[in-house]
């Protein structure tokens, strides 16, 4: 047999596995790993700032194309703790990512000795396993195991913590012999799936709700094709958003607390049978259970059987992966289709889009300082189809799914339960550099912004271009519209005059300079006339110089962005709704005036 150190095997395997890319900072305890990677080749790696954005890197990256695992590399110690929040981050949504770690030689585990922390136990409720391998001859094994854990039921992370003494190990090794472990998927029967359609066909006002499960499971075209052959309107979860095309006529629209459009509540309470797929009935979906479950019949379908019942008690339960279970509703719905036994949902159908048509949010203003909303409608018109869009928390994500238009699977990427500050830069190099060519848009507060601004010169370095939309209020402007409930505005507020930018009034931090400073390009807008021809140049600036170009605008300090703290029944418009047609030219549907 072939002999080779325990870190070039862990390296063949990488690539048998399919990875071709992978982000991460080096140090002394995974040395060895590296020069693996550099002596083995075909493993691009992209250096990061700061250990917690390459695993933020390597879930954007992940999700951005079906098949994908992103990998993250760090040293012992703090390298690990910092990747914490990413392990968490692709746990909490469901992700495939394989973080790696350097550690401190085996004989010293137990005699605290420089850098060397229990990451394994750290790691593990935010992984579904984290090892530290003591065996050298364990490595091929454990590595193999990482991967089948990862894509088998419910994705997710794996780390590997590698003490320095077992990377430099010699073992025995053929990667000519490796093969993947088979992945294996629960899947629904048949007779559970007809139960299923039989409940649904004996309701009146059905609903799909659509949860990123079926993007994970690449079963987007599926989720589409049952849609239309029953007729039945899906609510796309925000997770899920872009599984069909915004402006598909079986759109009903978002559902929530937050990220969500008024017709798509309107249309939720309308219904009385909800079939989820690959949604976990997250708590800013569905608002007050009571509201939420009243009056309807619901049926869930999830990868994870402990996921069934979970948030509440659903009709019926399917533990499946949604592609699986998709499979046997399209072959159902089509044996019913032909046999005349679907009933026709074109009357309600068209009632959902009566409400989209009706209930629709402003857009238009031309204040200046800008208000948000506007940013979206610009947005609308400058970013296509194409698009893929990056984003985490705050107002401005929340905002934006409420305005902005998305019209394909793995177009929204969203970090959605975890929502960490500072996660949209790297996620948006992750998804960038998995489509060097694509269009990919990302939009941020100006906190979040802050929080991991330096990866932007790993953008730079290496030539990553993307867009990046900053929407600046000098405010967390989240916090703060939550802090109305307590009748405080309390270290929320980032405002401050900077002497070497006095021209910023109070909006403290010039991202401009900073920007440029880290070597990209960044273009400041104040006017609303001036949105549109910036987001172009920005476009043309990152195809010329290949770096990511920062677009960002000065908005009004306080704007309180629709929401609700309660239930999705009674969702507070905080501003002026559309009225008329001008106020919402961007709209999917023309606006109709009763």
């Amino acid at each position: 047999m072939p002999r080779m150190t325990a870190a070039r095997a862990a390296v063949e395997i990488l690539k048998r596995e399919g990875v071709s890319n992978a982000f991460g900072v080096p140090g002394a305890a995974i040395n060895p790993f590296y020069a693996a990677l550099k002596a083995s080749g075909g493993v691009q790696h992209t250096l990061a700032r700061h250990v917690e954005g390459a695993s933020h890197m390597a879930e954007g990256y992940t999700r951005a194309a079906a098949g994908n695992i992103g990998v993250c590399i760090g040293t012992s110690g703090p390298a690990g703790t910092d990747m914490i929040t990413g392990l968490y981050s692709a746990i909490a949504d469901s992700i495939p990512i394989l973080c790696i770690t350097g550690q401190a030689p085996t004989a010293v585990l137990h005699k605290e000795d420089f850098q060397a922390v229990d990451i394994a136990s750290i790691a593990a409720p935010v992984t579904k396993a984290a090892t530290t391998v003591l065996e050298a001859a364990q490595v091929p094994g454990v590595f193999q195991q990482a991967f089948h854990l990862m894509r088998t039921g419910r994705p997710g992370p794996v780390l590997i913590d590698l003490p320095i003494d077992v990377q430099l190990t010699e073992i025995e090794f053929d990667p000519e012999l490796y093969e993947p472990l088979p992945v294996h998927k629960p899947a629904a029967s048949r007779r559970q799936i007809e139960r299923a359609v039989e409940m649904l066909n004996a309701s009146e006002r059905p609903l799909l709700v659509a949860g990123g499960g079926i993007i994970n499971a690449d079963a987007s075209a599926l989720l589409v094709e049952f849609a239309e052959l029953t007729g039945v309107p899906v609510v796309p979860t925000l997770m899920g958003w872009g599984i069909l095309p915004d402006d598909h006529e079986l759109n009903a629209g978002m559902v929530g607390l937050q990220t969500s459009h008024r017709y798509g509540n309107a249309n939720f309470l309308e219904s009385d049978f909800v079939l989820g797929i690959g949604n976990r009935w997250a708590n800013r979906h569905t608002g007050k259970l009571d509201v939420y479950t009243r009056g309807r019949t619901f049926v869930h379908v999830d990868i994870e059987p402990t996921q069934l019942g979970k948030i509440f008690a659903p009709d019926l339960g399917i533990a499946s992966d949604a592609k699986a279970a998709l499979e046997l509703f399209v072959e159902v719905a089509r044996e019913l289709k032909a046999a005349g036994k679907l009933k026709d949902r074109s009357v309600w159908a068209a009632s959902t889009q009566e409400r989209r048509a009706t209930l629709q949010r402003r857009t238009h203003f031309d204040n200046v300082p800008l208000k948000p909303q506007r940013v979206y409608e610009e947005m609308n018109r400058a970013f296509g189809p194409e698009t893929r869009y990056v984003s985490t928390i705050g107002l401005s994500q929340i905002a934006g799914a409420q305005m902005l238009h998305v019209y394909r699977p793995r177009h929204w990427i969203n970090c959605g339960q975890a929502g960490p500050l500072g996660w949209t830069i790297p996620a948006a190099l992750g998804v960038a550099t998995a489509d060097p060519d694509g269009s990919v848009v990302a939009l941020s507060g100006d906190y979040d912004f802050q929080f991991m601004l330096e990866e932007l010169a790993v953008g730079a370095q290496h030539r990553i271009p993307y867009v990046h939309v900053l929407v600046n209020n000098s405010y967390l402007g989240l916090i703060r519209q939550a802090q109305r409930n307590f009748d405080i505005d309390f270290q929320v507020n980032l405002e401050f005059e900077n002497l070497n930018s006095p021209e910023l009034g109070v909006y403290g931090v010039d991202h401009v300079k900073v920007v440029e400073g880290l070597g990209c390009k960044a273009i400041r807008v104040t006017e609303p006339d001036q949105l549109l021809p910036a987001f172009e140049e920005a476009k043309k600036l990152a195809a010329e110089h290949r770096v990511p170009v920062v677009v960002e605008a000065i908005l009004e300090r306080v704007t309180n962005i629709s929401m609700s703290g309660t239930d999705i029944a009674s969702v507070n418009e905080f501003e002026d709704v559309a009225s008329e047609p001008g106020h919402a030219p961007t709209a999917i549907r023309a606006l109709t005036v009763s």
